[in-house]
């Protein structure tokens, strides 16, 4: 019969409750005699339920009576219970709670602690080939620090081993003679040089700080398992997998639980008043179960792209850290430590099939070894539910309360049923944000104003790309990311970081399409960011896009920016050309139909070179309700900018679905007077011919400046000498009004637009022209 247990007491977080889960179904699987190997386990909620042969006392009785634990020893670590230290005063070695301990657990005859003995035999010989025999009250202090004195000998006269010297010797012995062992699978990584590696799980080889997890490891045992009355462990055991309320939980110093559980860790903010690092609580079998689940991230040795030598160690799912897509994100949880993402599976697992889940746990993306939290978000909503996973815990080993170092919970990541096809587009900012990652990192402690703002801009967008990750249906998302792409240009382009960073990557057309949320700000901008215009030179013409008014952009590499000085000192390059702000919309708008009126004449062009871009042209409805007022237009600039970085070359040639307005609208007669004077093409009418109507600088000058009625009688006069009879006579609106009108010049209308326009001024001369 199978029974199935909820253990509310194994939660997702924090990462003790996490480990505790896999323990159960590891030690369970693992004893074939008084075990279940066929045990399954799968996570429900905040729980993790567990279906096996044995019932609630039967599970009881396995932990309690029949469990045994992993010999984990690590004899090169001070506090590991194989040394002590050296009172030179009173010329003796001091008491050690980690030795009694470990020879509290070596001395008992029961069967269960047989695999301890083995280990320790091992560990001790390892040791052995490292000792020599010295004369420790002859050491000064500061030798006594960097020795390791085993307990063993006559007086004074005892075998050391060197604490920096020695420490990788054992370690590697350890590794080789204990190779089933998990616990030196996982906890250190031979990486072929002289310093081994640590996976972030088991801090630097075992132990974090002055706190060995091994030798609290072995007082835990002795806690649930030999002192003290069998009713109280029971009651621990029961309280640690069905959180049912305990009495006489550990405190003080014997209380501590490391990172896992911080919580429980005790220091000044830990409870009301005044906390210290003893105001602690601890469930002995909480940290015996967390230990035993550790062991299952077994970590290898991993190289640099590019370089031969072995570089650092990967335990599953285990990236970079990173401080972006959570609340409390900031600065300092870059840790070199990293983040572990676990996996939260919803249909019953044996313990095999979890090791081969792990064994192939990392992610790829794009044909590589993710190594940062956004590539691995990216890749988990590429695979939709993979091997039955529906979530993962994100935990970032990061320094908190004063130097510890904690495993804080950074959320959960869903893991969609479905593939999301959208998030491909993320892709283009791959290279792109290791780049900006990396002027980061050299950034981190400046405390000059650009550097601030580079560092706030890049959290709020590293935020959005975790956002869009996991919802990648929603418009507003989308919108972010390429706004916080366009907010972080605007940093770099003021002289911080751009020589790393360069500008956005080009992005794919479907970018205007996922971020189009229907309104009239987001069709005028995507009008604006991809219009262009065509120059002429005496050999060949050249297509020009408005990005260059942004950025200080190569002409010769629009990619990169344009770099003056010399190679150790260069400096942005910023012509007259460079005309958007980004600090107000209309002012910004003006300023570009102004410098290209200018290039316009300096290159002897008749018109206003700007155009539409296929299926990008401004729709008269959203116009109208630009020039009354009706549209934010600092909102469209600000998504105008974001939408520069789409591929001109794709949008050609790719076709994406954008909105229309809902209704037709017509903007005032008298604007309409004054668009149609400052065309980019001649008009064609019913006749064949073509209405010529060359741009005017001084009909837009007048408007820019506030003057509508002067320019609408210039335009006017313009279109009656072309043959245009408008029935428009005069216009008079207050200076904010004209500047918002010449604003809306510089959204670029199609030829049927135009045609539209000039045969509701004057219906009996001009055809509608051609579509675009």
């Amino acid at each position: 019969m199978i029974h199935v247990h909820d253990l509310a007491g194994c939660a997702p977080a924090p990462l003790a409750h996490y480990l505790k889960a896999l323990a159960v179904l590891r030690l369970l699987s693992e004893n074939v005699v008084h075990g279940d190997p066929g045990a399954r386990g799968w996570w429900e909620g905040d729980k993790f339920r567990l279906a096996t042969k044995l019932n609630g006392p039967e599970l009881q009785s396995f932990f309690l009576e029949k469990y045994e634990p992993t010999p984990m020893l690590a004899p090169w670590n001070g506090a590991s219970g194989f040394f002590k230290t050296w009172d030179k005063k009173a010329k003796k070695l001091r008491k050690s709670k980690n030795v009694d301990a470990l020879n509290t657990i070596l001395s008992r005859a029961d069967e269960r602690w047989n695999p301890f003995r083995d280990a320790y035999k091992v560990a001790f010989g390892a040791l052995g080939k490292v000792l020599r025999s010295v004369d420790v009250s002859k050491l000064t202090q500061k030798e006594l620090k960097n020795f390791l004195i085993v307990p063993q000998g006559d007086g004074a006269i005892l075998p050391i081993a060197d604490k920096d010297r020695d420490k990788a010797s054992i370690q590697r012995t350890m590794r080789w003679y204990c190779a089933r062992n998990d616990f030196y699978r996982s906890a250190i990584v031979d990486t072929g040089n002289d310093a081994p590696a640590y996976p972030s799980l088991w801090g630097s080889g075992g132990n974090d700080g002055a706190m060995d997890f091994t030798a609290r490891f072995f007082e835990n045992l002795v806690q649930a398992l030999m002192h003290g009355n069998p009713a109280t462990s029971s009651q621990w055991l029961q309280s640690s997998l069905q959180s049912a309320p305990s009495n006489g939980l550990l405190t003080g110093k014997a209380g501590k639980v490391g990172q896992f559980f911080p919580g429980g860790a005790g220091g000044a903010n830990s409870m009301a008043g005044f906390g210290s690092q003893d105001d602690t609580l601890l469930n002995p079998w909480d940290f015996i179960l967390l230990i035993e689940g550790s062991v299952l991230f077994t970590a290898h040795a991993i190289r640099r792209l590019g370089v031969q030598e072995i570089s650092g160690a990967a335990a599953p799912f285990s990236v970079n850290a990173h401080g972006a897509g959570y609340s409390s994100a900031s600065d300092q949880d870059e840790s070199a430590r990293g983040e572990q993402w676990m996996p939260l599976w919803s249909q019953p697992m044996t313990l095999m099939e979890f090791r081969h889940l792990l064994a192939e746990g990392r992610a790829e993306i794009g044909g590589r070894h993710a190594r940062e939290p956004i590539d691995v978000a990216r890749a988990i909503a590429r695979l939709g539910t993979f091997r039955g996973i529906q979530a993962f815990q994100r935990f970032g080993y990061l320094e908190r309360n004063g130097q510890s170092n904690l495993a804080v919970p950074l959320g959960r990541f869903s893991v969609s049923e479905h593939v999301l096809p959208k998030t491909v587009c993320l892709d283009d900012l791959q290279h792109w944000t290791r780049r900006l990652r990396g002027a980061m990192r050299e950034e981190a402690g400046r405390e000059k104003t650009n550097s601030k703002r580079l560092r706030n801009a890049s959290h709020q967008f590293f935020d959005s790309l975790f956002t869009v990750a996991q919802h990648p249906e929603s418009t507003a998302e989308w919108q972010a990311v390429m706004t916080g792409l366009s907010d972080i240009e605007g940093v770099v382009a003021s002289g911080r970081g751009f020589s790393k960073v360069g500008p956005a990557p080009k992005l794919r057309p479907e970018w205007a399409e996922h971020a189009d949320d229907g309104t009239p700000e987001y069709r005028l901008a995507l009008s604006f960011a991809l219009q262009y215009g065509i120059f002429k030179g005496k050999h060949a013409e050249w297509r020009s896009t408005v990005r260059r008014h942004w950025l200080p952009l190569d002409k010769d590499s629009p990619e990169k920016f344009a770099i003056t000085g010399t190679t150790g000192q260069p400096r942005l390059l910023v012509g007259p050309e460079v005309v958007i702000r980004g600090r107000n919309g209309i002012d910004d708008a003006i300023a570009l139909v102004d410098r290209r009126l200018v290039e316009a004449s300096q290159s002897g062009q008749g018109y206003l070179p700007l155009l539409a871009a296929p299926r990008a042209s401004a729709h008269g409805g959203d116009i109208a309700q630009m020039i009354a007022g009706a549209v934010n237009v600092d909102r469209t600039l600000s998504l105008a900018r974001a939408l520069m970085v789409l591929d001109p070359d794709l949008w050609c040639q790719q076709f994406v679905s954008i909105s229309r307005p809902a209704r037709t609208e017509w903007p005032d007669d008298a604007w309409m007077a004054i668009r149609l004077a400052l065309l980019p093409w001649p008009v064609r009418t019913r006749s064949g011919g073509e209405i010529s109507i060359s741009a005017d600088p001084a009909v837009f000058k007048r408007l820019m400046s506030g003057d509508a009625a002067t320019a609408v009688e210039i335009a006017l006069r313009r279109l009656r000498a072309a043959g245009v009879q408008a029935t428009v006579r005069a216009a008079a609106v207050a200076p904010d009004i004209a500047r918002l009108w010449a604003a809306a010049i510089a959204f670029p209308i199609s030829k049927h637009t135009a045609g539209a326009f000039l045969r509701r001024l004057d219906p009996n001369t001009i055809d509608l022209g051609e579509h675009q």
